[in-house]
């Protein structure tokens, strides 16, 4: 029974990494959580990271022509250096706290661009300052390295660029991808890695690389106005799931 239960939240969490890598970016908040209530959250990612690795080729290659170069340049060297600071103070930073802060901030950003409204008159508004890009790049970093949420400072920072559905997309899939890589070496130094983890991960690797192509299916025929609803929809209710799993670590 322990082991059907660890399977169907396995796989639950491995469709939402995918739907996440498709371009559906607020599923991926929800895997590690998801996977967590049977097992340590620390086995949780070392599980997850080698399957969202295969994913992160999966969705580059679906999305190999679109991609916005702006952006990465300014938030991955800044992401980088987010997760050094992550590897660095690992022992001092809580990860309870960055999903609490993190969650905040997110929810504080969904609040203000539904009062804004998130259509706009133009496809693709002007793009913002780099410092900002540095800024939740290094935020990005930290919180992707300690708590798998990376997503949420991502968004805040390319979400209201309201680019093509598609370059959206294909820019997270290879940000994502890069992010991952460079988690690979601070994560295994943390000592997360173990035979087991990687023969979990390896029987799972089958469904992951479906519903990747799914969540592309899904992206493509949805109309740019729906995706940005649904992306703004599913910003809003990570920020409540990072709120509630902090909030429940910290009292129970």
């Amino acid at each position: 029974m322990n082991d059907v239960i660890f399977y169907l939240a396995a796989i639950a969490a491995v469709i939402c990494t995918g739907l996440s890598k498709a371009g559906l970016a607020g599923f991926g908040i929800v895997a590690t959580p998801l996977l967590a209530t049977v097992v340590s959250p620390l086995q949780a990612v070392a599980i997850l990271l080698p399957i969202m690795l295969l994913q992160d080729i999966v969705a580059v290659w679906a999305y190999r022509r679109d991609w916005d170069k702006r952006n990465l340049i300014v938030l991955v060297p800044s992401s980088a250096v987010g997760i050094g600071v992550a590897w660095a103070f690992a022992s001092y930073l809580s990860d309870v706290y960055v999903r609490l802060v993190v969650g905040i901030v997110t929810l504080a950003f969904a609040f203000h661009q539904w009062r804004r409204g998130t259509k706009r008159q133009t496809a693709q508004m002007d793009q913002p300052r780099v410092v900002t890009g540095v800024f939740w790049g290094i935020i990005a970093g930290v919180s992707g390295t300690l708590a798998n949420a990376a997503g949420p400072p991502f968004q805040i920072y390319v979400l209201p660029q309201r680019l093509d559905k598609l370059t959206f997309a294909g820019t997270a899939a290879l940000y994502f991808a890069m992010l991952n890589a460079m988690k690979i070496a601070p994560i295994f130094a943390l000592g997360k890695f173990s035979l087991e983890n990687v023969i979990l991960s390896s029987a799972l690797l089958p469904i992951s690389i479906a519903t990747v192509y799914l969540g592309v299916l899904i992206v493509r025929f949805l109309s740019v106005d729906a995706f940005y609803k649904i992306a703004y929809s599913l910003l809003f209710a990570v920020a409540l799931e990072l709120i509630g799993v902090a909030v429940w670590q910290l009292v129970a």
